[in-house]
């Protein structure tokens, strides 16, 4: 593929780990004109071959070191699972290269400041893949709430439910609460943020894991957020609600002509200021029932603009929008959460809030 003058010299990358997302990384990594790529590892190398065969001419190989050696691999991708993280990843940065981590950033909070010190240590740029806060839908919902045109963010309400895949080594909660936290994560306001979490789980089919859980997280300024992850739901379902102290946004990401709806509706809360504070409470309760606009939505996939921000990233020596902190933001609520499921509910306070 031919260069315009002036354009950056591509990026030499590697994808670690062919499986279930490999793949997608490879097939967009070879598509992008800001990267190279030059390898493709797993410890399967039939598996590597047939997947780098399909998109790219890429080298395969079933070993680590043979990606860390080459002088011309920049950067890596790793989407190996989440426990092997801190190890790939951080033998990656130690030779200098920055890295693309898939969600969740790390096996545990601990595992993922590691690697965020060590990337700002070595001035490496350690981004996290959280894919959706590269779609059109969610780059949306952030400039809406930016603009405001929602207002305040009062609450959130989030469904991410399934029929499976009910997984061997982790739970549900850590199979896709991650999207909806890293979405959360990245929409919301700096004056609106989580502070603790409180969950409910339940494994009703004796698979040894939870396989349906509830998240209620407290926001800053008073808000309250909610999630719904679940294996067991016979019909797919991805929506999220935002409610504003102006206008509410309802998100299907499902629908494929509508995926956002904004409504001006809802609940006004009128108190007269001249009245004494025990009369306050005779406040008068009116609703909005205004009209519904739909933006309209470019189409691209979300892991494009993933290996597009990576590359902007690097070459601006910049920190991506999904950086590492990001990442780490997302496992502390992660684990807040298991301890809530382990003592029942309880509510349990973030390290970010402490």
């Amino acid at each position: 593929m031919s260069r315009t003058m002036g354009e950056p010299r591509p990026i030499g990358v590697a994808v670690i780990g062919a499986g279930y997302w490999g793949p997608n990384l490879v097939r967009n990594f070879a598509s992008d004109r800001a990267f190279e790529l030059r390898w493709v590892c797993d410890i399967d190398v039939e598996r590597a071959r047939g997947v780098a065969e399909r998109f790219s001419s890429a080298r395969v190989t079933g070993s680590l070191d043979d990606v860390l050696a080459d002088g011309e691999v920049v950067a890596v991708a790793v989407a190996t699972p989440a426990a092997s993280h801190l190890e790939v990843a951080y033998a990656a940065m130690s030779v200098g290269k920055h890295v693309l981590i898939e969600k969740p950033l790390a096996a545990s909070y601990s595992d993922a400041r590691a690697l965020v010190d060590e990337a700002e240590r070595r001035q490496l740029t350690l981004m996290c893949d959280h894919t959706y806060c590269y779609t059109p839908a969610v780059a949306k919902i952030r400039e809406v709430i930016d603009t405001g045109v929602l207002g305040d963010v009062q609450y959130v309400d989030s469904v991410r439910v399934n029929l499976g895949l009910v997984r061997r080594d982790i739970d549900v909660l850590w199979d896709l609460a991650p999207h909806d936290l890293s979405i959360l994560d990245f929409i919301l306001p700096d004056g609106c943020r989580p502070q603790a979490v409180a969950a409910h789980g339940a494994d009703p089919i004796g698979a040894g894991r939870t396989c349906v859980a509830y998240l209620i997280l407290q926001l800053s300024g008073g808000g309250i957020a909610h999630a719904h992850v679940n294996w067991l739901s016979p019909t797919k379902i991805r929506t999220m609600m935002i409610g504003g102290s102006k206008r509410t946004l309802v998100w299907d990401d499902l629908h494929p002509t509508q995926r956002i709806s904004i409504f001006d509706r809802g609940v006004d809360l009128n108190v007269a200021e001249d009245l004494p504070a025990d009369m306050r409470r005779e406040a008068l309760i009116s609703y909005r029932v205004g009209d519904m606009v739909a933006p309209a939505l470019a189409e691209r996939e979300g892991l494009a603009g993933v290996v597009a921000e990576f590359a902007g990233a690097i070459n601006e020596n910049r920190k991506p929008l999904t950086d590492g902190t990001s990442g780490l933001r997302v496992l502390d609520v992660l684990e807040a959460a298991t301890a809530s499921l382990e003592y029942k509910g309880a509510v349990v306070p973030l390290r970010s809030a402490r």
